[in-house]
């Protein structure tokens, strides 16, 4: 089964479930597996898999994977069925630690597929396994607003008026509300502001919140179908899907000192290496750079990863001008540790801001 786009990946970066077995192949998932591992390749009549993301993948998924179960099947002469689930990518994260069997997961952020490495179900240097840090999506924050942006907002600085409703997710349960906090601690630190200037505009955004949805899909749902709120902070692909669906009638505004917002995928080490799946599941996490996906995700409002595609559709995006990324706040185990472990940043915050 021969991906060519995969052929760039480098055979020291691959992880091998045989210890020590160097194979310098550029076939996705083929490595060699012992003799009778039932699910394991084309061996069997038929395969499943269970493929665990976070909310607002969901549109871009239903299109995806039947592409690559036919895909597979005319490489491979196997049936396989892919499985999923969706939630709020921390609650995803958690439930994959508490015994969802995933074989592969594509959540909101690294820092919750370090977590999974961390209870030992993923491998140290899966983020190596693919081009580009293995990240499958690009998006940034977004502001939606009600017909005619009566309150006037337009820029971070806005958020933090007195009397504005801001309708956010949950950092504690969605991978898209830690991006919205970095964006809007960035949108201080990164722009020349001292640690002290973040935290007391991001706490006086906070005070602005009324309530704390567990996911986007749900925030979004909350400020497009409930009415609350004056501004709603989410996924740029969010307000893209609103907008076609009829949901979003106005513009809505990406601002121009921004967040790269990177969508990982993972294959689950310990799942794939038991249930005799790793041949497919490395597959499927390889297709989703290809470019057949890599279009899907761009039509569904994700900025794609794959410069071929980006060339071509970047002019539906809006541009953003100052452009800063988890590796500016140190990367996802600092960031981790320092906003939202216990008592993190957020902990404090949150508590001043109730």
């Amino acid at each position: 089964m021969l991906y060519p786009f995969s052929a760039s990946i480098p055979p020291a970066a691959r992880r091998r479930w045989l210890p020590g077995l160097a194979v310098g192949l550029a076939l996705v998932g083929c490595s060699p597996r012992p003799e009778g591992r039932a699910g394991d390749g084309a061996s069997a009549a038929s395969q499943e898999l269970l493929l665990v993301s976070y909310a607002v993948t969901k549109g871009a998924y239903d299109r995806i994977l039947p592409r690559f179960e036919a895909d597979w099947k005319a490489r491979t002469g196997q049936a396989i069925s892919v499985k999923t689930s969706y939630g709020g990518s921390g609650s995803q994260t958690r439930a994959i630690i508490d015994g969802l069997d995933a074989d592969v997961a594509t959540l909101a952020l690294a820092g919750d597929v370090l977590k999974l490495q961390e209870n030992g179900l993923v491998q140290p240097g899966w983020e190596k396994d693919l081009p580009d840090g293995s990240i499958i999506t690009h998006s940034v924050v977004a502001f939606v607003t009600r017909d005619g942006n009566p309150r006037g907002v337009r820029t971070w600085a806005d958020l933090a008026k007195p009397g504005i409703s801001v309708v956010t997710a949950n950092p504690k349960t969605s991978g898209g509300a830690r991006w919205n906090f970095l964006g809007l601690w960035g949108s201080i630190s990164q722009t020349g502001g001292s640690e002290a200037q973040a935290k007391a505009y991001v706490g006086s955004v906070y005070r602005n919140v009324d309530n704390l949805p567990k996911d986007a899909r749900e925030a979004s749902d909350v400020f497009l179908k409930r009415g609350q709120g004056d501004v709603l902070l989410n996924y740029e692909n969010e307000a893209i899907l609103a907008k076609r669906s009829g949901d979003l009638k106005a513009p809505f505004i990406v601002p121009e000192v921004n967040i790269r917002i990177e969508g990982p995928v993972t294959v689950v080490d310990r799942n794939v290496d038991r249930k005799g799946t790793r041949q497919a599941a490395e597959a499927l996490a390889a297709y989703l750079q290809s470019e057949p996906a890599q279009e899907i995700f761009a039509e569904e409002g994700f900025r794609p990863v794959s410069p071929g595609v980006w060339s071509r559709v970047k002019g539906r995006f809006a541009p953003v001008k100052t452009l800063f990324s988890a590796d500016d706040f140190g990367g996802w185990k600092q960031i981790n540790a320092t906003f939202f472990a216990k008592d993190g940043v957020w902990d404090q915050l949150f508590s001043r801001s109730r």
